[in-house]
């Protein structure tokens, strides 16, 4: 079983951890629906693209009370 040959310091674990930081997901609204979406990508609700409808949504059947 080997050894490790040096320690690693904690500033060289720091400069290989800086890319590991989380970012903000960025959201626009959707000009179709209004809700939140994000950019560049179909809508999730309604399914619209550019103003164009690209991802049919099927609707949820609602409950019989």
């Amino acid at each position: 079983m080997s050894t490790q040959a040096k320690k690693r310091t904690s500033s060289q674990k720091g400069r290989r951890r800086s890319h590991h930081a989380l970012t903000k997901v960025t959201l626009n609204t959707c000009p179709q629906c209004g809700k939140a979406a994000k950019p560049h990508t179909a809508c999730e609700f309604c399914g619209t693209y550019k103003k164009r409808e690209v991802i049919k949504i099927k609707v949820k059947a609602k409950k019989a009370e």
